[in-house]
């Protein structure tokens, strides 16, 4: 087979709730002869039983890349799937890191990228609209940069007054690694900085938890949480029946820190 006889989608599939998955995103799936991904998200597609799963760990980002196209080479329809948004954190740059580094007829693929709802955006409007202002969102993960360098970008962050989004915030191998993000944003955030942890947001173990950045608890994060951290220009406004929203002033007057 050369070079275009098959084609790869990379896949954003969105929080977990399957109303948040795309119809762009549902058409790839449904040309798909082939998933490719992390276990959990491969498992998470409905497909035919004519259509073969691929299932592998989650730090094999470029294995699984590199498969994918072969597969395409091979004359293959391929889905590379991801959580949320493929391109936040996600398989796009591995595919084409991959393709970047390998032979040359692996950049004739046909590669198409599908946009999802990525886990920032899902929580974001579950809360109210803390991304109204300025934002960035950062993995707390030290897999692929030391751990210096996400530390030094948590700090700048919040010194310039964005508003922060925590993917991979805390897991098994690196549980005291967001306490430490805590810390240190408590050198310069104003302790009344609200914090929100959204987890599953849209699925049946959905659960939020709205606090402070004085008292943030990391206890409370799993991977399945994101983590978001306001601003001087974020606040809260409670309802009637308790429930509270967050938003985060679009006008900026000073210096948030």
């Amino acid at each position: 087979m050369t070079a275009g006889t098959g084609r790869i989608f990379i896949v954003g599939l969105g929080p977990g709730n399957v109303d948040q998955l795309t119809p762009q995103a549902a058409m790839a799936l449904a040309q798909a002869t082939d998933l490719i991904g992390y276990a959990p998200y491969v498992a998470r597609v409905e497909a035919g039983p004519d259509v073969v799963r691929h299932a592998s760990d989650n730090r094999v980002e470029i294995e699984r890349a590199r498969h994918a196209v072969e597969l395409a080479l091979a004359g293959r329809s391929v889905a590379v799937v991801s959580g949320g948004d493929a391109g936040v954190f996600g398989m796009a740059s591995a595919v084409f890191e991959a393709i970047d580094h390998g032979p040359a007829a692996w950049r004739e693929v046909d590669v198409t990228v599908i946009p999802g709802v990525s886990a920032v955006l899902a929580a974001a409007a579950r809360l109210g609209a803390p991304l109204g202002g300025d934002f960035c969102v950062i993995s707390l993960s030290d897999n692929l940069k030391p751990r210096e360098v996400v530390h030094r970008r948590l700090a700048a962050a919040a010194r310039a007054g964005l508003v922060i989004a925590l993917y991979n915030p805390r897991s098994k191998a690196r549980p005291d690694q967001l306490g430490e993000a805590f810390d240190l944003l408590r050198t310069i955030l104003p302790g009344t900085v609200p914090v929100a942890f959204a987890r599953a947001i849209g699925r049946v173990d959905e659960r939020v938890i709205l606090t402070d950045i004085t008292h943030a608890d990391p206890e409370q994060v799993d991977m399945s949480t994101l983590v978001l951290i306001g601003c001087p220009l974020t606040h809260v406004i409670t309802r009637a029946d308790g429930e509270k929203w967050l938003y985060t002033s679009r006008r900026v007057d000073a210096p948030c820190a």
